[in-house]
């Protein structure tokens, strides 16, 4: 695909979503970044504000298959993934597919399953594929986890492990509306008769496809991936953090950044492109220090200050 076809495109499935989720736009491009990343995407907010929709909107603009999983804390992995089940007729088990084979699958409220079901999702989000007794199946190509967690009620929730929140590209929230958007969401309910948006496809799995393939033609200058490393490698050595961004995080930001530049419409990634996606690709995996969480320290700003900090390349016209 060329740079405007791909920038044509993305524009197309963006204000196709918007239309249906109240939100800004950055957020859902970021949200589109993760996904064309053939990454997972972790959704953090308070309830009501359109999670659900979204995740299911965009399975409905790319026209892919969506699935939806509660998680709850008395949920197993067989739930999730699948288990074998005897029957009668052949003598015999067979595997019988949970809800996780579909290309978007909606984890809500992943952090209300214990830690085994919500370990039984690694292997599924870094290989594609699940194993039950000792036999692999593979997943549908593509397959994105979209998941979401509440950060208000606290009780009755588990710790994602810090090597599932590594797999997630990006994490962002939605947000509250501003005035605006809470006047243009009650004008967009009175104007139907259903409570919720319809989304039109506007993308085939084969469109979806292509997409995913672009970023990797983009090119990145020798000065751009020295500092998108030099961001990186600042997480580890500031004070307030106990565990920076891993090797496996600086390809998945590396990814992300060519894929911000993509969806721009152009072949070549920038400064600000590694700006843009620092925060949504680094902050959730880092682990600050019991006294930085005590002073009520933030991830996001100590990302905003790396970012202050490290010196920004000056690339040649």
């Amino acid at each position: 695909m060329q740079p405007d076809d791909v920038r044509a495109q993305c524009t197309q499935i963006i204000d196709q979503i918007a239309g249906a989720v109240v939100t800004d736009r950055t957020t859902l491009e970021t949200i589109l970044a993760g996904i064309v990343s053939d990454g997972h995407v972790l959704l953090e907010d308070v309830p009501g504000t359109g999670k659900t929709l979204t995740a299911r909107s965009f399975a409905n603009a790319v026209g892919v298959s969506f699935k939806r999983v509660q998680f709850t804390p008395d949920l197993l992995p067989s739930d999730v993934i699948g288990s074998n089940v005897f029957d009668e007729a052949t003598r015999e088990f067979e595997f019988q597919p949970g809800p996780i084979f579909a290309n978007v699958v909606l984890a809500d409220e992943i952090n209300r399953a214990p830690p085994k079901t919500q370990s039984a999702l690694l292997e599924a989000m870094e290989e594609g594929q699940v194993t039950v007794d000792g036999d692999s199946y593979p997943l549908p190509d593509p397959f994105v986890v979209i998941a979401t967690q509440n950060p208000v009620e606290m009780d009755g929730t588990f710790d994602l492990p810090v090597a599932q929140l590594d797999r997630f590209i990006v994490k962002t929230s939605l947000g509250y509306p501003d005035r605006a958007g809470e006047l243009e969401l009650i004008d967009r309910r009175a104007s139907r008769a259903s409570k919720s948006p319809s989304v039109e496809r506007v993308c085939t799995l084969d469109s979806l496809n292509r997409l995913r393939s672009v970023p990797e033609s983009v090119r990145v200058e020798a000065a751009v991936r020295e500092y998108l490393v030099d961001v990186a490698r600042a997480t580890r050595e500031d004070e307030r953090v106990r565990t920076g961004v891993s090797p496996r995080g600086v390809q998945r930001f590396f990814e992300a950044a060519r894929t911000r530049a993509a969806l721009e419409g152009r072949p070549y990634a920038t400064p600000d492109d590694v700006k843009t996606m620092a925060p949504p690709v680094l902050s959730h995996r880092l682990v600050l220090t019991p006294d930085a969480r005590i002073d009520g320290a933030a991830a996001t700003d100590i990302v905003a200050d790396i970012l202050s900090d490290v010196r920004v390349p000056q690339l040649s016209a």
